[in-house]
């Protein structure tokens, strides 16, 4: 029995292969592809392919083999090209996915010790999962200066000044916070509050947690995405704002119930949003909603992707239902019993108020 080769000339074998022989009659030189690889030197290309101590490339890297070796539109002139995912057919995008995955799985394999047991499948990558050394904002809304007067550690001037104390939904965004850590380690994830965005923040993966009553960012970003879903503000204590849809002429709207005893307010279900797509501000990066009419909608939102009993299954119907879109929105029910959020499971049609995605606009599931 022959030994079985090493994961790392497994992986520079397939980079060499799809170099040479991905389409027939055409090889792709070491100098083309690093010229798309982002001006790349044909040296460090070479070094990816070499047989004899190879090394494997970034992530970041093999994201961009997989969406130049997907489709044959990238080499039909020259220079050749790298197209844009959101370019790609469903049939170019589903060979993307799947040689990406090949290539991940090789790298991983490769960067493992070697123990003469078998190497782990790479885990299935989640909406959470982004690539590799490419930065991730999350921004809150800051509380209030109203909320904050008299609030212990909030002057920057005190000794014991505490600078996530002025955000606002801080049980989303701690939740949310460690789950894309522990998901990206090798990624940068900040934190910032709405006024505090820098122009680098708005061009990485952005992660908006919170409505737009507070958020600011939030609410630019209404007017810069295209979808069906806007969210009302609450003007007061006795209006508890709205979602609301523009479908075939006529507008739907998604209110959170509240009971009202005298001058005592209840929640009992709030309505939260998710929604993904394209950031506008930079295309190859992405831009996500996770905001409720109230905090603990939001908190729904969050919990229905990170917590352990219901993320599988909650990604799976995500994958199922926008198959190939890359930008979709949900609209869904958040039960609060006690005045603690029910994490919602997006597999009950009765949870589902809204689904909608470029693909398939207006299209709407559960009353």
């Amino acid at each position: 029995m022959q030994p079985t080769e090493d994961p790392d000339v497994l992986l520079a074998r397939r980079l060499r292969a799809l170099r040479k022989h991905q389409w027939s009659g055409r090889v792709v030189t070491q100098g083309q592809l690093a010229e798309v690889l982002g001006g790349l030197s044909v040296a460090l290309v070479s070094s990816w392919e070499k047989i004899s101590h190879p090394t494997p490339p970034p992530l970041r890297h093999l994201e961009t083999y997989a969406l130049f070796f997907a489709t044959e539109r990238s080499v039909e002139r020259e220079p050749f090209r790298l197209l844009r995912l959101d370019e790609l057919t469903p049939v170019e995008r589903a060979s993307r996915d799947q040689l990406l995955d090949e290539l991940s799985d090789l790298r991983i394999a490769a960067r493992q010790p070697a123990t003469g047991t078998a190497i782990e499948p790479a885990a299935k990558r989640t909406l959470w999962d982004f690539p590799y050394d490419q930065d991730v904002t999350i921004a809150c809304a800051p509380l209030p200066a109203s909320m904050l007067a008299g609030v212990p550690f909030t002057d920057p001037t005190n000794p014991d000044y505490l600078r996530m104390a002025r955000f606002a939904d801080l049980d989303a965004l701690i939740e949310l916070y460690g789950h894309i850590r522990a998901r990206n380690p090798d990624n940068q994830v900040k934190c910032r509050t709405s006024d505090e965005l820098r122009p680098d923040d708005f061009t990485s993966h952005l992660v908006l947690i919170g409505g737009v009553d507070w958020n600011l960012a939030t609410r630019d970003m209404f007017l810069r995405v295209e979808m069906p879903v806007s969210q009302l503000t609450r003007p007061d204590d006795d209006d508890f704002g709205a979602f609301t849809v523009l479908e075939d002429g006529e507008e739907l709207r998604f209110e959170p119930h509240v009971a009202k005893d005298g001058d005592r307010r209840t929640l009992i279900e709030d309505v939260a949003h998710f929604y993904r797509g394209p950031n506008p501000y930079n295309r190859n990066r992405t831009v996500t909603f996770l905001n409720g009419m109230f905090g603990r909608g939001t908190f729904g939102a969050v919990r229905a992707l990170t917590d352990a009993r219901f993320r599988d299954r909650n990604e799976a119907y995500v994958r199922d239902r926008f198959a190939e879109a890359d930008t979709f929105s949900m609209l869904s029910r958040v039960p609060v019993v006690n005045g603690r959020v029910v994490t919602p499971d997006w597999t009950i049609p009765e949870n589902r108020l809204h689904e909608w995605s470029e693909d398939r606009l207006g299209d709407r599931s559960g009353t």
